[in-house]
């Protein structure tokens, strides 16, 4: 996997690109012309960070949660639900995906492309479809946006655990012992959060000392400029892998809200370390 280099390389340039693009697109909120005026002069931070660790190589105990559990909405990183949910229901049809299928779910994961993630809402049944498979995966308190709008989906920091364990933790385990998606299915999953844009792989991978997979979510509301800054995935500290989940709202800009996130991150694998 991938290390910490190339994370701020491509920052500038992903700024004028991808993240306008997920502005005007995700959840059907945050216009374009918010994010290149900045934030209002009238916002103010009302910020608010959760994370949730869990040690992959102690799969039973219980993940560590920093913040308050509660519900954030999910911006992109409900990207790699999406194809989780596309997965297990072609797994169900007894059929791998269409190259089509592929094609979006490469450009959705690696690049955050939101017209392929709007085509695989669509296929995967909106909301309910997405409801249904987590259900299968374990997740308890996530729940759809409405109509086209995943990036308004809400999520807590231990469901987001909940679905990154069924896409890393390998059968064998007591706490994978018959996962839903297959061995071919995480490791598609896993692969494509390995090889995330160089300007979008921030986040949890400043808690890496080595290898990493994530997918980032990010969305500034058009109410009040402020930004959602999420980050979730697997990464690598001393001899250990962990599970993370960071979700945050309330921030004042991107740049300062993925700075929060980072050091959120760095700090709850720092405390999970300790725990041994």
């Amino acid at each position: 996997m991938p290390g910490r280099r190339g994370r701020r390389a491509g920052f500038c340039a992903a700024l004028l690109t991808g993240f306008v693009t997920s502005l005007v697109t995700v959840g059907g909120v945050g216009p374009a012309a918010a994010a290149a005026t900045g934030t209002p002069a009238a916002a103010r931070s009302a910020a608010r960070v959760t994370t949730a660790v869990l040690d992959l190589d102690h799969p039973d105990r219980k993940p560590q949660v920093r913040g308050r559990n509660v519900p954030y909405d999910t911006a992109s990183i409900i990207k790699v639900d999406i194809l989780a949910t596309l997965l297990l229901q072609a797994q169900d049809a007894g059929h791998g995906l269409t190259q089509q299928e592929r094609t979006w779910a490469e450009a959705m994961i690696e690049r955050s492309d939101n017209d392929a993630a709007n085509a695989l809402w669509r296929r995967i049944g909106l909301a309910p479809g997405l409801e249904a498979v987590n259900k299968r995966l374990g997740l308890s308190s996530t729940v759809g946006g409405t109509g086209g709008k995943w990036g308004l989906t809400r999520t807590t920091v231990t469901d987001q655990i909940r679905l990154l364990r069924a896409v890393f933790a390998d059968a064998g385990t007591s706490s994978a012992s018959e996962p839903a998606l297959t061995t071919a299915s995480r490791n598609h999953i896993r692969t494509l959060m390995t090889r995330i844009a160089a300007g979008q792989s921030w986040g949890v991978s400043a808690a890496s000392d080595s290898g990493w997979a994530l997918k980032n979510g990010w969305l500034q509301r058009s109410t009040t400029g402020l930004w959602d800054i999420n980050s979730v995935g697997r990464v690598t500290s001393g001899a250990h892998h962990y599970l993370v989940a960071v979700l945050s709202d309330g921030n004042t800009s991107m740049t300062g809200g993925i700075a929060t996130v980072e050091q959120a991150a760095r700090t709850a694998v720092t405390s999970a370390r300790a725990a041994g």
